[in-house]
C-alpha cells in the first residue's frame, strides 16, 4: 500500500473505515522502510520483530542457499505437512526466522494469551504470528480452503472446518466484479484500458466488468487471490477466528494478525495508477469498517488497539514512467550476467559465478578454495565489473558491509538488509524507477513490483487506533521497527530479543 492513497482515494472512502480511523486516532505520516530489500518476507518479519533483515534473518521472499544449491523460501520447510489440505502447500513454518516477534513475546509473557494470525499468502500469516501462535492460516490456491502445518497443529479447528465447507472461493469466482461506484467516477486512477496493466482473469483487455468465464476452476481458484472477494474471505474467516476463538475476552491480552494479501497481488499486475488498484482499496475500506465494528460488538469499543501499516510500498509501472519521460525503466540482466561470467572466465579461468537471486552475486566459494584464488580478490573484480553496467547505481562487497562501521545512506540500507550465510557475496542496487527482470518480455513491461531502497517502495502508511491512542498526526520520520518497540510498551512487555526500534512516544503519552 503506498501512502498517498489514503488521500487519493480520501473523499471516495466510507465513513466508518480509514475516515474512521484517520480522524480518530494516530497518523503517522513519514514511516519509512529502514533497509533494502523491500519483499514481503522481510516486511512483516521487520513489523513483528522491530529489527531488520540483518538481524531477523528474513532476507527476502526467496534466497539461494549455499548448502543445497536452490532457492528457499523464507516460510518453506519439507519437515512438515499441510494441515487440512492434501497438496504440499502446508510444507511450511517459522524456522527461517531468527528473532522472536512481539506475538512471541506476548505468548511467553502470558501463556494464556491468544494469537492468531490469518492471510492469504503463507509469509503473511506465518510471519506476524511467529513460532507460538495458536493459530496461523493461509489459503490454499489449489483448494480453495484456509490450511496449516503440522508445525502448528495436525489438526483445523471445527470453526474453520465448517468455513471451509462453504466452498465460497468458487461461488464468489461466479460472480462479476464491477466497480463498486460509476467507472467515470474515478477519476483518481488512469484509463480503464491500459497498455500498463497484465490479462490476468481470462479478459482480452484488461477492463471492466471481470467475469473469470475464460477460466477453468483450477484457474479461477488461482485468479481468487488477486480479486477484492479473497480481501471479503479472509476478513470473513478473521471474524470467525475473533468469534470462535473468544479473542478479547481473556484475562490477558489477546492478539489478532490479519494481512491482506491480495491489494499486494492484484497490484503487481495491474499497477498503482489503476482504476482495479481504486476499487480494490474503496472496497477494502469497507471491510476494515467491519471488522472495526465486529470487534467493537463482540470485545468493546474501549477495549482493543489497531495499527494498520504495509509490508512495502510499489513503484510506478516502469514503462509509464519511460512513455512519460521520466527516470525509470527496466534491467534485464541476462545478457550483462553472461558476459560478466564471460569476463570471470577470462580473469581466473572458470566460472565464478553460482547464482544471481534479487541482485545478489553468490561465489562458487568451495571452487576458489580447490584453484587458491582469494575471494577478496574476485569479490572486488567482480564489483569492478558491475559498476560499469548502466542503471546499476550502488554495488558493495560482503567484506564491505560486514567490516565498514560508518556507512552513507544507501549502503547502510543494504547492510541493514545483509545477512552473512543467507546473502550473496557482491549486492547491488538500481537507479530510481528501474526494476530488476532477467529477459525481456511482454509481461515484464507490464505491471510493477518492488524491492528497493526508494521513498515510493518505503514510504508506507501506519495508522493507530483504539484506547489511549490519541487523535493527532506526526510528521516525524518513524522506522518500520518502531512499531514493535511501540506494542512493547502497549502491552507492558519486555522488548522481544532483537528489537532495535525506539518506541513512537506521541503514542505512548496517554497510556
Amino acid at each position: 500500500m503506498c501512502y498517498d492513497y489514503l488521500y487519493r482515494y480520501y473523499a471516495k472512502f466510507s465513513e466508518e473505515g480509514f475516515k474512521k480511523i484517520m480522524s480518530n486516532g494516530t497518523n503517522c505520516r513519514n514511516t519509512q522502510y529502514n533497509y533494502i530489500p523491500t519483499f514481503t518476507g522481510p516486511g512483516h518479519a521487520s513489523i513483528y520483530t522491530g529489527t531488520t533483515p540483518s538481524n531477523h534473518g528474513i532476507i527476502a521472499n526467496d534466497w539461494h542457499d549455499r548448502k543445497t544449491n536452490k532457492e528457499k523460501n523464507c516460510v518453506g520447510d519439507i519437515n512438515y505437512i499441510s494441515t487440512g489440505s492434501n497438496t504440499k502447500n502446508g510444507q511450511c513454518s517459522p524456522l527461517n526466522l531468527k528473532a522472536l516477534t512481539i506475538t512471541d513475546q506476548l505468548k511467553l509473557t502470558y501463556p494464556t494469551s491468544k494469537v492468531i494470525s490469518i492471510s492469504i499468502k503463507n509469509r503473511g500469516a506465518i510471519l506476524p504470528g511467529g513460532h507460538k501462535s495458536d493459530g496461523t492460516y493461509w489459503l490454499d490456491q489449489a483448494t480453495g480452503d484456509f490450511i496449516t502445518s503440522t508445525y502448528y497443529t495436525k489438526e483445523l479447528p471445527n470453526w474453520l472446518k465448517n468455513f471451509n465447507d462453504q466452498k465460497m472461493p468458487e461461488k464468489y469466482m461466479n460472480q462479476t466484479w464491477n466497480t463498486l461506484l460509476p467507472i467515470e467516477s474515478y477519476s483518481e486512477s488512469s484509463s480503464d484500458n491500459s497498455p500498463y496493466e497484465e490479462l490476468i482473469f481470462g479478459n482480452s483487455t484488461p477492463t471492466f466488468p471481470y467475469t473469470f468465464t475464460k477460466l477453468d476452476e483450477t484457474e479461477k481458484l488461482k485468479a481468487f487471490s488477486a480479486t477484492p472477494f479473497a480481501n471479503t474471505h479472509l476478513l470473513n474467516a478473521s471474524i470467525e477466528a475473533i468469534k470462535n476463538e473468544q479473542l478479547g475476552k481473556h484475562n490477558t491480552p489477546d492478539f489478532l494478525c490479519v494481512s491482506f494479501s491480495s491489494t499486494d497481488i492484484l497490484g503487481h499486475a495491474y499497477g498503482p495508477q489503476s482504476i482495479e488498484i481504486e476499487d480494490m482499496y474503496l472496497r477494502l475500506d469497507l471491510e476494515i469498517a467491519k471488522l472495526l465494528s465486529t470487534i467493537e460488538n463482540e470485545v468493546g469499543k474501549n477495549e482493543y488497539t489497531l495499527f494498520i501499516t504495509a509490508d512495502h510500498a510499489v513503484v510506478p509501472v516502469p514503462q509509464l514512467l519511460i512513455d512519460q519521460q521520466l527516470p525509470g525503466g527496466y534491467f534485464f540482466f541476462e545478457k550483462p550476467l553472461k558476459n560478466l561470467r564471460d569476463s570471470c572466465v577470462q580473469k581466473f579461468g572458470f566460472d565464478c559465478i553460482l547464482n544471481e537471486s534479487n541482485n545478489n552475486i553468490y561465489i562458487d566459494k568451495q571452487k576458489l578454495k580447490i584453484k587458491d584464488i582469494n575471494i577478496t580478490v574476485v569479490q572486488n573484480y567482480i564489483k569492478e565489473q558491475l559498476k560499469l553496467i548502466s542503471n546499476i547505481k550502488n554495488v558493495y562487497t560482503a567484506e564491505e558491509l560486514e567490516n565498514s562501521e560508518q556507512a552513507d545512506y544507501w549502503k547502510n540500507l543494504v547492510k541493514s538488509g545483509y545477512q552473512k550465510v543467507e546473502s550473496g557475496d557482491i549486492i547491488f542496487t538500481l537507479e530510481p524507477g528501474f526494476l530488476p527482470y532477467y529477459k525481456d518480455t511482454k509481461k515484464n513491461r507490464q505491471g510493477t513490483s518492488h524491492g528497493s531502497g526508494y521513498s515510493y517502495d518505503t514510504h508506507v502508511p501506519l495508522l493507530w487506533y483504539g484506547k489511549n491512542i490519541p487523535q493527532q498526526e506526526v510528521y516525524r520520520k518513524i522506522e518500520i521497527t518502531d512499531i514493535t518497540a511501540t506494542l512493547t510498551h502497549i502491552l507492558n512487555l519486555a522488548k522481544p530479543s532483537m528489537t532495535t526500534g525506539e518506541p513512537i512516544l506521541e503514542i505512548l503519552e496517554n497510556k
